[in-house]
């Protein structure tokens, strides 16, 4: 019976997208010149996992390019490699050339063979040294004449490969025959094979299920390194290996170009090294190497793996859910029993019945709430390598510090959230930190420092981006919001409110348009992602000394803690988090300004007055004088105001559901809900209404 292995794809690329992310995170860990074992094992077999499940799929491509990645850090673990920082940032570059070849894979595209040819290049250069291409570095060759080049190396008297192969004492039960693989290698070449047995112990200590035997092997013939590797592929980690060529090709390549009538020879070349697990390049005689230039437009933009559609789950979170399900069905039974045979004197029965069925209700609802939740260090992990890639090119030095990583939020949230992360840390880069000489001068580290950190606060979840960059100069913003006509030269702002002059459409404090930034899009939108997620952004800074953005967003978009309150015959729910206060106000609290609406006096401060029952036309309403009815105080995005209702009605949980997906977007209405009775009720776009208040 034939198993579909397609059933599989899924897991194997969430493994092997969370294997590259363990890769790329140890790599930015590595210290230059030290080799620290540990964290080069966790690299290789991150890299070993993706290529056997690549290899087990037939995805060749995806396999054949990590053993290039495998032999580079294998040479690292076993120590005859330094780690430097070019191997580094080829490995780096080979990391994002898996995830393009994974997510073409996944998304059923083809693989950017041009791509993969130019990143397989740089490794084997890296590999087998500069020397590796010595033989043509100083031949010129012009771009009409690269279009195929041959390469002829000079016939040996003998060629082939010994092979010493000491299998561990575990081999035979993982199902790996010896014998099998030597029958594979004689059908290669001309095999020999020497048998050692000194391994073998006495007769009465012999177990028949260890290997305890090792083997030379010679083999003869025109025989690729590939082939070799490919027979030994499953075995590698189940023995000692060695792989020499057993006549190394030392003398010198020719060149020809076929569309060149000139051969140009480079005599005595230095030889290349070898080691037990490099790769020979020499290629087979007759063979050709056929070389394109690569064109920069020719590259493809980097694609990004699709977002997971499954999450792992702690067992103790299931073990939790499964008995909040047995609780629940006890209760069940208990009311069961009294419903078959009700009499009066069972209401205390069923009263108590219904306060455990919503105890055990709302137990099981956080129970599977919790479910979704996952660490934020799932966004948080990819700001090492941006941070590093950009600090590079913009020439600065910044270190970053992860804070929090394992605060815990809903998964919507995480995939939402991280664009406009990536866009806040950039800026921070770009326009924060300054340069290592201009922080020198300034009295400062030359280091500077951008801090991550997530923390829970009451229902939320915060968010904060701080950097000791320049920080924010509030006149400069001013000025620059005037000259690009986005400000009134007579308005009169705030600190804060200089501040938030960033978050405008078309607003840029850049002096040249740039790859990073400048072009004035962006951080409004940045502002509308997370408002839509029923957050706030709000900015900090001091001059000289850097600025704080500090994010806040709901734990989860799923259910949200509210209160009910009432106009007319409507019920609408304002946010929990959002409410500061409710009052009843008298009349010499109220002040009117003709064509700017009401205000009213709460202690030292002078809030607007939305009046729901206008906003939401209402005719219903009861309460048609501030005097009658209630002020709720709402805090949006920083900014107070007053909603002007008839009463309250109590707390409770509902369930979020999408207006826009339903209706459409409604201004000052953020979702609705689904009541006890049946009823719709509308959940208030808190900052939303404060904008309306404003205008």
């Amino acid at each position: 019976m034939s198993i579909d292995m397609a059933q599989f794809h899924q897991v194997f690329f969430e493994e092997s997208f969370e294997g590259l992310d363990i890769m790329e995170s140890g790599l930015l860990n590595l210290d230059m010149g030290d080799v620290d074992s540990e964290v080069i094992n966790t690299i290789f077999r991150a890299a070993h996992s993706i290529k056997g499940g690549s290899g087990t799929f037939g995805f060749s491509a995806v396999s054949n390019y990590t053993h290039v990645m495998e032999t580079l850090l294998d040479e690292m673990r076993d120590g005859r490699r330094q780690v430097t920082q070019s191997a580094v940032d080829v490995l780096l570059g080979s990391v994002d050339c898996l995830r393009e070849m994974l997510s073409a894979i996944q998304d059923k595209n083809e693989i950017d063979d041009v791509s993969v040819a130019e990143h397989k290049k740089a490794l084997e250069i890296e590999l087998n040294g500069k020397q590796a291409n010595s033989q043509v570095a100083d031949v010129e060759i012009p771009e009409q004449a690269a279009n195929e080049i041959t390469a002829i190396p000079n016939d040996s008297s003998e060629s082939g490969w010994k092979i010493s192969f000491c299998p561990h004492a575990d081999l035979l039960k993982t199902g790996n025959d010896p014998v099998r693989m030597f029958r594979e290698l004689s059908e290669l070449g001309d095999l020999e094979v020497i048998v050692d047995l000194q391994g073998v112990p006495p007769l009465f200590d012999l177990d028949p299920e260890e290997c305890h035997l090792s083997w030379t092997l010679i083999l003869k013939g025109s025989v690729q390194r590939e082939e070799i590797d490919d027979i030994f592929d499953w075995v590698e980690d189940e023995c000692d290996l060695s792989i020499q060529l057993l006549n190394p090709v030392e003398e010198p390549i020719n060149i020809v170009s076929t569309e060149s009538p000139n051969i140009v020879t480079q005599s005595n070349p230095t030889p290349l090294p070898t080691t037990e697990n490099q790769k020979s390049i020499a290629p087979k005689s007759g063979s050709s190497i056929i070389a394109k230039p690569l064109k920069a437009d020719e590259k493809k933009a980097k694609s990004t793996p699709a977002a997971s559609t499954s999450i792992r789950v702690d067992t103790g979170k299931i073990d939790t859910l499964i008995n909040m399900v047995g609780e629940l069905v006890i209760t069940q039974s208990m009311l069961s029993l009294v419903g078959e045979d009700f009499t009066s004197d069972k209401i205390d029965q069923l009263k108590n019945g219904l306060v455990q069925l919503e105890r055990h209700t709302r137990e099981l609802q956080e129970s599977v709430m919790n479910i979704r939740m996952l660490p934020i260090s799932f966004v948080f992990s990819r700001f090492p390598r941006l941070v590093h890639d950009l600090s590079s090119k913009l020439d600065k030095k910044i270190e970053l510090k992860l804070v929090g990583e394992h605060t815990e939020v809903d998964k919507t949230v995480i995939e939402l959230i991280s664009d406009p992360l990536v866009h806040l840390v950039r800026n921070s880069l770009d326009h924060g930190i300054e340069m290592p000489a201009d922080r020198i001068a300034a009295g400062k580290p030359e280091m500077g420092t951008i801090t991550l950190e997530a923390y829970h606060r009451g229902g939320n979840i915060v968010i904060e981006v701080k950097d000791d960059g320049k920080g924010l100069n509030k006149d400069f913003l001013r000025n620059k919001a005037i000259e690009k006509g986005l400000l009134d030269p007579d308005t009169v702002l705030t600190d804060k409110q200089c501040y938030e002059l960033i978050f405008m459409a078309g607003f840029s404090t850049a002096e040249k348009v740039t790859d990073v930034s400048g072009r004035g899009v962006g951080m409004d939108v940045v502002r509308r992602n997370i408002q839509s997620l029923g957050g706030n952004i709000e900015i900090t800074s001091e001059l000289g000394f850097g600025s704080t953005i500090l994010i806040n967003l709901p734990l989860t978009l799923a259910i949200l803690d509210g209160q009910s309150i009432a106009v007319g015959d409507e019920t609408f729910i304002v946010p929990l988090g959002s409410i500061v206060e409710s009052i009843k106000i008298s009349d010499k609290m109220v002040n009117r300004v003709a064509g700017k609406g009401e205000t009213f006096r709460l202690r030292d401060e002078y809030l607007p007055i939305v009046r729901i029952h206008n906003v939401f036309n209402v005719e219903s309403a009861k309460a048609t004088k501030l005097t009658e009815g209630l002020i709720v105080v709402v805090d949006g995005q920083g900014v107070r105001c007053g909603l002007f209702v008839d009463d309250l009605l109590g707390q409770q949980q509902v369930v979020i559901k999408s207006l826009e997906a339903n209706y459409r977007r409604v201004e000052g209405v953020s979702s609705a809900t689904i009541l006890g009775d049946g009823s719709v009720a509308l959940i208030l776009d808190i900052p939303g209404l404060v904008r309306l208040s404003n205008q």
